[in-house]
């Protein structure tokens, strides 16, 4: 029985093509052994032995840490600086949050509404972002001081009377610290949220002028609701960045005063760097951790309910 010529090379094609396949396949394993190599030999390596850290009573450089179990973890239930960080954390997370939120979308509605010079407020409302906190740190601290530039302006206003020194005194220097973090991260905000309203069908807000709904109605109604996946994403940065907060309060404050400005992170150095208190440390750590990881998936799942509603 004769066999064509197109069915041999038909024949060659296929028996040639499965072993390059092959080659093709396994060599595709030195491109993702980088990442590989990170995520799983670094990062997981490093919780595994900060785990292993955290049961242990030991300074960093003696060769005989004392194992300790989980009594670390039992002295930061007891820690009410621990607690006042946690507390500080949560009230920064809210008003930041929420401040950039609603500024964010501002600006980003009033930026699609086709003003003049409109290049220009992005670049300036964008700036803060880019500058290094360890560089605005001495200038925020010079605005702030009681002799500040920001007490000579109320003076000036004839509001000399609510003078006072902004980060030396408990009761401030928390809400500095919010403004400053608010300056610097609401032109990330703004440019998400403005990306995002480009997306949105312009034939829905023409439908809704049409059926004569006015500026608000159009932001509420239309707007906000395609800007959901926006919003908990920044939720997420938000929680987590509060979370991991260290620059601005220590560069500012230096956590203080009388720990008025502490945060997770801050206290996280202190204990370690400090102190010397690695374990108590590495226990902190852990814990900062695991909130990090059920903040974001609270957050994730609370907008997907919301999505599919």
């Amino acid at each position: 029985m004769t066999v064509s010529t197109s069915e041999r090379l038909t024949r060659a094609v296929g028996s040639t093509s499965r072993p390059r396949g092959r080659r093709l396949q396994a060599s595709g394993l030195p491109w993702i052994l980088p990442a590989l190599v990170l995520g799983v030999g670094l990062i997981y390596y490093c919780i595994g032995y900060t785990v292993y850290i955290s049961g242990l009573n030991w300074d960093g450089a003696s060769p005989d840490p004392l194992s300790v179990g989980f009594k670390n973890y039992l002295n930061i239930s007891h820690d009410p600086v621990f607690w006042k960080a946690v507390w500080h954390t949560a009230i920064f997370f809210v008003v930041t949050f929420v401040v950039q939120t609603a500024l964010g979308v501002i600006f980003a509605v009033i930026m699609h509404s086709r003003i003049k010079l409109a290049m220009l407020y992005k670049v300036i409302i964008f700036v803060p972002v880019v500058l290094a906190p360890a560089i605005m740190a001495p200038v925020f601290r010079q605005i702030f001081a009681a002799n500040g530039q920001f007490n000579s302006v109320l003076s000036h206003l004839g509001l000399g009377f609510l003078a006072q020194p902004w980060i030396g005194q408990e009761s401030t220097s928390l809400p500095v610290i919010m403004a400053i973090t608010i300056w610097q991260w609401t032109g990330l905000t703004f440019v998400l949220y403005y990306a995002a309203m480009s997306q949105i069908d312009q034939t829905y807000i023409e439908a809704a002028r049409i059926d004569g709904a006015g500026n608000l109605r159009v932001l509420w109604s239309i707007i906000w609701p395609n800007l959901r996946g926006t919003t908990v994403s920044l939720g997420i940065l938000s929680a987590i960045g509060a979370l991991k907060t260290f620059d601005v309060p220590w560069l500012v404050t230096i956590a203080g005063p009388n720990n008025s400005t502490q945060f997770l992170g801050t206290y996280i150095y202190q204990m370690t760097i400090q102190l010397a208190h690695v374990g108590y440390g590495a226990a902190l750590s852990i814990i900062l951790l695991v909130v990090a990881l059920v903040m974001a998936i609270i957050l994730q799942v609370v907008g997907r309910e919301k999505a599919d509603r």
